[in-house]
């Protein structure tokens, strides 16, 4: 598709021709709703690589972009589009761009910024495959990768006082929730010439707008919190119109990240529930967080809207909850930590998160084992570090099953 306007069915950009200020959650029921010409209930699902055309003429109109017309779904696909504009909607940014995972999608929103001698700073803590690509990847482009010592203004303002085409900075981190102030790095970055990029997975979009704290661009794995029922992969990357459609798309369209149909229409179905899962999840984590703090054979319990967290405080001004994850730190070492995991019976051992089903994972050897020690050392995890991922079950029925397996 060249411009945005459908050439089937007719595009309701939140329902029939309303143009009051809906909340999100009804956005995310009734935004960028497409229907057929059979005016279907549910979104339609177009299961198509590609589209015919009337005439070799209109062909080569559709090529030039002189006229509207899907032209291949590694561009662009109508099931797609539905997805990426009903998400736009409920993030409040111009536009969106789907891909196939979440880890693609940060890879292009950084990698399509960059050129050989730009500058990139990233925030000290992360998810292990985004510390590769900016650290391992980047750099054999003859891109200069700065990681900020500490997370503190100190340090975000001298990493800043140097140009820098990108920021990029992962709030709440992964897995031990470190928070960074979202405000204070887009000032400091703009005024570095650059753009703030927010890996915002662990918040979603229903507790942590970026966008609005004057981010510039936001990153999700969709298989998180959007599917959240541990179905299908996507990743989605949202910012300005000039931003998606000049710098990202002609990379991705080249690049070929794309997301499948099939998995758009899954995770488009999804957004219609993930703001009462992601709230009823993040209630969950806090009664967990607390209950946990107060067990003599827990070191640690790390969790954004626990008065012991560094910066609850910066925490509960830039978040609506406290995020759907916790970290726990056992006394013991490895061998104690696996007992305690394996002893669960109600929460599986995975290494993924956001999901319905609670899932606990160890980092040092799962999520973060690529890193070396020093530089899971700098991140806090240890080999006694534990990532909790709330589900829908009842918090009681989780806090049992961690009581007992302790």
């Amino acid at each position: 598709m060249t411009k945005r306007e459908k050439p089937w069915g007719h595009n309701e950009p939140i329902h029939k021709a309303t143009t009051r200020a809906l909340h999100p959650d009804t956005i995310a029921i009734r935004g960028a709703l497409n229907r057929s010409g059979f005016g279907e209930t549910s979104e339609a699902l177009y299961l198509t690589s590609g589209f015919t055309y009337d005439s070799a003429q209109q062909a080569e109109q559709a090529f030039m972009e002189n006229e509207e017309h899907y032209l291949y779904s590694r561009f662009a696909n109508p099931t797609v589009a539905m997805f990426e504009e009903r998400l736009a909607l409920i993030e409040g940014a111009e536009a969106a761009l789907a891909t196939g995972s979440g880890m693609s999608a940060m890879f292009a929103s950084v990698a399509a910024l960059v050129s050989q001698g730009d500058r990139v700073v990233a925030s000290p803590a992360m998810f292990s495959s985004c510390y590769v690509v900016l650290t391992e990847i980047l750099p054999k482009w003859g891109v200069l990768v700065d990681v900020v010592a500490e997370n503190t203004e100190e340090q975000w303002r001298a990493a800043l006082k140097t140009p820098a085409k990108a920021v990029f900075i992962e709030t709440p981190s992964n897995p031990l929730m470190e928070i960074v102030d979202i405000a204070l790095v887009a000032e400091l970055t703009h005024a570095a010439g650059g753009i703030l990029i927010v890996d915002n997975v662990m918040a979603s979009p229903v507790l942590q707008r970026p966008l609005d704290l004057g981010a510039d661009v936001v990153m999700y794995s969709a298989t998180k919190h959007m599917d959240g029922q541990g179905r299908v992969l996507g990743g989605a990357v949202l910012g300005s119109r000039h931003y998606i459609d000049n710098v990202l798309k002609p990379f991705t369209r080249h690049t070929g990240p794309s997301l499948s149909p099939f998995n758009a229409w899954v995770l488009t179905k999804s957004l219609e529930t993930m703001s009462m899962r992601v709230n009823r999840m993040a209630d969950s984590a806090l009664e967990i967080a607390t209950a946990l703090e107060a067990l003599p054979e827990i070191s640690k319990v790390v969790y954004p809207f626990l008065d012991s967290h560094p910066d609850s405080s910066l925490a509960r001004r830039q978040m609506i909850k406290g995020g759907t994850t916790l970290a726990l730190e056992l006394k013991g070492g490895k061998s104690q930590v696996f007992d305690f995991m394996n002893r669960l019976e109600v929460i599986d051992i995975s290494n993924n998160l956001g999901d319905s089903r609670s899932l606990i994972t160890h980092p040092a050897s799962s999520t973060h084992r690529r890193l070396d020690a020093a530089t899971q050392a700098k991140m806090g995890i240890t080999e006694s570090t534990l990532r909790l991922s709330v589900g829908l079950e009842d918090p009681k029925d989780l806090i049992t099953d961690l009581k007992l397996a302790l």
